[in-house]
């Protein structure tokens, strides 16, 4: 079941970054700015399937389960069995469409081609330190959303109080683990001079950067914040 929902969980976040090449391609590039600000409009509806439809994403788990681990509902090795199992779900899921609907379709080839392929060289030719920061300003964001989503009472309210956080994260350009496992494949296809090897040396700073952004910069910053909020037997 967790393999199953990661892996459309890899696949919503796909969908998403599509939508945002469609989007960002088909405006004249002396509106840039406009035209990122549409993509990144466009993109948070993979959030919004994966928490409404259902689906699991990494990095909105790097604060869950963290959570769970620092209020003592989750075993470490239960944390790094939900994240490795994630991880790996998504990563076949985002691959495959970047394989199937971005290079066989042609998706995020053609008139998306150089959009693609000028953000999978962005991604992978940042160096370390740069990409491990804007990784985790960018689950800072991601698990913001997460955060309001579940603040909210109804449907129509937690899509909105997500859809900021994740089309600010866009708009600015920061380090994704799991949007990276559709780009910089699709990149990878549509011709970009980028290795596989480049591909998964940049996962290890920016899957670093959102742990550190969603677990400790959300999760426990939040946790301790609110902790004498909590009832006696949630312990921290």
């Amino acid at each position: 079941m967790l393999a199953i929902l990661s892996f459309l969980g890899g696949g919503y976040v796909s969908f998403g970054y599509i939508a945002y090449l469609k989007v960002v391609s088909g405006i004249p590039p002396e509106w840039s700015g406009l035209a990122n600000l549409l993509g990144a409009a466009v993109f948070p509806i993979c959030l919004i399937c994966i928490l409404i439809g259902g689906g699991e994403l990494a990095t909105g788990n790097m604060m869950l389960m963290a959570l769970g681990k620092f209020s003592k509902k989750v075993s470490l090795p239960k944390l790094v069995r939900n994240w490795v199992i994630v991880s790996l779900g998504n990563l076949v899921g985002a691959v495959s469409m970047a394989y199937f609907l971005g290079h066989y379709v042609g998706l995020a080839e053609g008139v998306s081609a150089a959009k693609t392929i000028a953000i999978a060289e962005a991604k992978v030719h940042m160096d370390f330190g740069r990409a491990f920061i804007s990784a985790i300003a960018c689950n800072w964001m991601v698990c913001m959303g997460i955060w309001f989503y579940f603040g909210a009472k109804q449907t129509s309210g937690r899509i909105l109080a997500m859809w900021f956080p994740v089309m600010t994260f866009v708009l600015i350009g920061l380090q994704h683990f799991v949007a990276n496992m559709f780009i910089i494949p699709a990149g990878i296809w549509a011709g970009a001079n980028v290795t596989w090897g480049q591909f998964f040396f940049n996962m290890i700073p920016v899957f670093l950067g959102n742990v550190t952004g969603g677990a400790a910069f959300v999760g426990a910053s939040y946790l301790f914040a609110y902790k004498h909020l909590l009832k006696d037997d949630y312990a921290i």
